[in-house]
């Protein structure tokens, strides 16, 4: 009789533990992030009434006979699978898209969340909406290329809003399109004839070490009565009134010092280009790239011990002999020659930034250049359902979790990382109704059998 008492109270016990269970998933049912949790069940002791006898001869077998004891929680799982994502436009705000963790760094304690209601502190820290610091890798500067190292431990992500770039001096300005080859009719007047052969120029802003943008100049004259040849003139700043002194070389040699500003340009009868020979007679290579370095005098610098002009250097690419991709060419169609792309820039401030799929934390500057700054670091494990609840939206590791893989995403199976949204939680609602009902009822039942059991025991007390 005393037995049904005590299987009763267990289910009682264990299905109000199921009821909280379900009124936390209910209550956490808006939490970001949040992975709802649920109840397993399993019977417990039992009390052997008879053993099981084998047949023989003369009779069959016969089964035991067990009176069992109440029931017990088997285990409380916690259900990772993936939540809506809701859009915010929040710069600040990820979601991770599969599977992985954001990790983050509670003084010194390693936590993971799938919550990524992140911002930016005073100090430009990457933080979680209680504060804790967002883990990754900050970029770092090396041989002036920003890089990301992957490999080394994880730490606080710096996005230093309102820093300054620094400005940097052009070295290398890349040419390409073509040059007409279709030789004009000549009028006799000798100056009308100059200005024919004279068809074409074109310039580009370039930048001098202190940010200052130049204006680069450079024009083509085709050379008189010589096929697919034509002169080229260089100049920087042509109309400054104090010279720049512009000179340009296949070497080194007069073009810091000053030299001519001229060379010649040779292209083979398949329109390519052919050659480069400067005004030393030095000509190009005959194949590779064509570079021409080209000099000039930076306005307003301090002269050097010796007080010799400030020379700055940089890299005119012509393209590559024989090619025809990313090379400057010579065919029958109108010149649209041009240069296409330089390296420098004027200094500038962190006005924005975004993060793409691989958590790659990207700057963009006022003065229209871009680099990373960092990247965001996600964790998988071997068993994700072993993790320990910590409150805050946060798991620790446990015994039975596996240790962290941190890493980039996409790799040893992570996710990706969506910018601009969040993870809603993983709790649905009518799911949550339906096994609130039959938690309900199974509580009922047990209370059922504890007030039965109670009237037989009255019943025998009144035994006379």
């Amino acid at each position: 009789m005393m037995r049904s008492l005590f299987s009763g109270v267990s289910g009682l016990q264990n299905h109000q533990t199921r009821m909280d269970v379900i009124g936390n998933n209910i209550s956490n049912i808006n939490t970001t992030g949040f992975k709802r949790s649920r109840v397993n069940f399993q019977d417990i002791l039992y009390q052997q009434m008879r053993g099981a006898a084998a047949p023989t001869e003369q009779l069959g077998g016969v089964n035991p006979q067990d009176v069992g004891l109440g029931m017990s929680i088997a285990s409380i799982d916690t259900i990772h699978t993936q939540g809506s994502l809701q859009t915010t436009g929040v710069p600040t705000d990820l979601a991770i898209s599969g599977t992985g963790f954001f990790v983050l760094d509670n003084g010194g304690t390693q936590l993971f969340t799938r919550d990524g209601t992140f911002s930016v502190d005073r100090d430009g820290i990457m933080v979680s909406g209680s504060g804790m610091r967002v883990q990754g890798w900050t970029a770092q500067e090396v041989d002036g290329i920003n890089l990301i190292d992957i490999a080394a431990p994880v730490g606080e992500i710096l996005i230093p809003v309102g820093d300054k770039d620094p400005a940097r001096a052009t070295t290398m300005v890349n040419f390409s399109s073509n040059l007409d080859r279709r030789i004009p009719e000549l009028p006799e007047d000798p100056t009308a004839q100059q200005i024919i052969m004279s068809t074409w120029a074109t310039t580009l802003d370039i930048y001098d070490s202190f940010g200052d943008r130049q204006t680069l100049q450079v024009s083509f004259t085709r050379v008189p009565g010589v096929p697919n040849s034509w002169t080229a003139t260089v100049e920087v700043n042509p109309q400054a009134e104090v010279a720049t002194n512009t000179a340009v070389g296949l070497t080194d040699d007069g073009v810091a010092a000053g030299g001519t500003n001229t060379f010649t340009l040779n292209f083979s009868n398949n329109g390519t280009l052919l050659s480069a020979i400067d005004d030393d007679g030095v000509e190009s290579g005959v194949d590779g790239p064509v570079i021409m370095n080209v000099a000039f005098d930076v306005e307003n610098a301090t002269p050097d011990e010796d007080g010799a002009l400030v020379r700055q250097e940089f890299a005119l690419n012509l393209g590559t002999v024989g090619s025809f991709t990313g090379s400057i060419t010579q065919f029958a169609e109108a010149s649209s020659a041009r240069m296409v792309e330089q390296d420098g820039r004027a200094m500038g401030y962190l006005d924005n930034f975004n993060i793409d799929r691989a958590g790659v934390i990207t700057g963009v500057f006022s003065n229209g250049s871009t680099r990373a700054l960092g990247q965001v670091a996600l964790a998988s494990f071997t068993n994700q359902g072993g993790l320990e609840r910590a409150g805050d939206n946060t798991f620790l590791m446990s015994n039975n979790s596996g240790l962290a893989n941190i890493g980039p995403a996409f790799t040893a199976g992570k996710g990706s990382i969506i910018a601009g949204a969040l993870e809603m939680s993983n709790v649905d609602m009518a799911d949550q109704f339906v096994d609130m009902i039959v938690t309900q009822r199974g509580f009922q039942a047990n209370s059922r059998t504890i007030q039965t059991a109670d009237q037989l025991l009255q019943e025998l007390l009144q035994l006379r």
